[in-house]
C-alpha cells in the first residue's frame, strides 16, 4: 500500500446526497462535451477480451490481469481490461472513422496489482477516446493542439461545478504547461520524477509532460509506458523523443501531483517494430492487434483515457477517490481515513 495522505482539518465540502448529485452533474457535462470537442461518438465497450490477442493494455508490462474461463469457448481464458487502448484502436477500423472524427466509451477496469492510496483503486472508471489522424498529423503541434481542447473542456467543466456549488470556487489556470520529461529532469536533476512532477505542478497549476515511456539523459525512463499503443520513441518537440504524455494538475488539498490523463498519439507500424525492439517484447509481433497493424489493417490514431472518478475528486474537492466511487480498501485505511472525516463509500 503507498503513503496515505490525511489532510488536517479536512472536512467534505458536500454531503453524500451532494456528492451524488455533484458526480452525475460532472460525468454528464464532462463527456458530452469532450465528445463535441474531440468530435467523439460514443460506443459500447467490452469488459472483457479473449487473452493471447494482444488486445488488453498492458499499462507498464508487469500488471496482471483478472482471467477467468469460458466455459462454452473450450475454457479459453478471457481477461478483464485494463483499458482499451488497443481495442479502441480495432473499433476505428471496424467503425470505418474517418480523419478527424473519433470514438468514446465508459471503460470499466480492474487492476488488482494498485498500490492503493488516495489516488489508486483496483476498480478503475474513465473515459476512453480516440481519433482517426492522417500522417500528417502525427506531429508534437498536433498532439499539443489536443491537449489544449480537452484542457478546454476540464476548464468548462469546473465552472459547471462552480455554478451549480457556488462555495466550490475555481481554481485551475486558464492554460496548460507544456513539458518534456528530459527537460523536467534537467531543471530538477536532483529529484525523482514523482517529486519533479510535483514540483512543476505546483508551479503551473495544470501541465503535460511529454516523452513519457522514453529513456532521459540519466538511462532512466520518468514513467513506464508499454511498447505498442503510445509512440514514445519518434522525434517530438525539440528533437526529444516522444509524441504521448500525461495530464497533471496540481492538488492543493492533497499537495501533490495529480495524473488526469495518460494519451498520445498511437504506434505506427515503424514505431511499434522500434519499441518492441528496445523493450525486449519482439515475439508479440505474432499476436493479433501486432498483425493487423504491422499488415497496415489499422487507422493511425491519437488517443487516451480520462479518469472520471479522479475528475470528480478534484472538482469536488475530496481527499480520496473512495469517496467518489464503491471499491475494496484495506481495514486499516478505511478507519484512519474515518477519524480524519474521509468517509469511504
Amino acid at each position: 500500500m503507498s503513503q496515505l495522505i490525511l489532510p488536517k482539518n479536512y472536512k467534505t465540502l458536500l454531503d453524500l446526497k451532494q456528492t451524488e448529485q455533484g458526480i452525475k452533474s460532472i460525468k454528464d457535462f464532462f463527456q458530452l462535451s469532450l465528445a463535441a470537442e474531440l468530435r467523439l461518438r460514443r460506443v459500447t465497450a467490452p469488459l472483457f477480451v479473449l487473452g493471447g490477442r494482444g488486445i488488453n493494455d498492458d499499462l507498464s508490462g508487469v500488471e496482471r490481469p483478472v482471467t477467468f474461463p469460458i466455459k462454452d469457448l473450450q475454457d479459453q481464458k478471457a481477461e478483464i481490461v485494463h483499458s482499451l487502448a488497443k481495442w479502441k484502436r480495432l473499433t476505428l477500423a471496424d467503425y470505418e472513422i474517418e480523419r478527424g472524427y473519433g470514438i468514446y466509451t465508459d471503460m470499466n477496469a480492474i487492476r488488482p496489482d494498485e498500490e492503493l492510496d488516495n489516488l489508486h483503486s483496483i476498480y478503475v472508471d474513465q473515459w476512453d477516446w480516440e481519433v482517426t489522424i492522417g500522417k500528417q498529423d502525427r506531429t508534437p503541434a498536433y498532439l499539443k493542439a489536443v491537449v489544449q481542447r480537452i484542457y478546454s473542456v476540464l476548464l468548462q467543466t469546473e465552472y459547471m461545478v462552480y455554478e451549480q456549488f457556488p462555495w466550490i470556487k475555481p481554481s485551475l489556470p486558464a492554460e496548460i504547461h507544456f513539458i518534456h520529461a528530459e527537460e523536467l529532469r534537467q531543471k530538477y536533476p536532483d529529484l525523482d520524477p514523482k517529486e519533479r512532477e510535483n514540483r512543476i505542478c505546483k508551479e503551473y497549476g495544470a501541465v503535460f509532460v511529454a516523452g513519457i515511456g522514453a529513456d532521459l539523459g540519466d538511462g532512466q525512463k520518468h514513467d513506464m509506458r508499454a511498447p505498442d499503443y503510445d509512440d514514445w520513441s519518434s522525434e517530438g518537440e525539440n528533437g526529444l523523443p516522444g509524441l504521448n504524455g500525461d495530464i497533471l494538475l496540481w492538488n492543493p488539498l492533497l499537495s501533490c501531483a495529480f495524473e488526469l490523463s495518460s494519451m498520445g498519439i498511437r504506434v505506427d507500424k515503424k514505431a511499434l517494430l522500434r519499441q518492441l525492439k528496445l523493450s525486449g517484447t519482439e515475439e508479440r509481433k505474432s499476436l493479433y492487434f501486432h498483425q493487423k497493424l504491422i499488415n497496415d489493417k489499422l487507422p493511425l490514431s491519437i488517443g487516451g483515457g480520462i479518469g472520471q472518478s479522479r475528475l470528480c475528486m478534484f472538482l469536488l474537492r475530496k481527499a480520496h477517490v473512495g469517496e467518489i466511487q464503491a471499491s475494496i480498501w484495506p481495514e486499516d485505511m478505511i478507519e484512519r481515513c474515518a477519524a480524519h472525516g474521509i468517509p469511504l463509500i
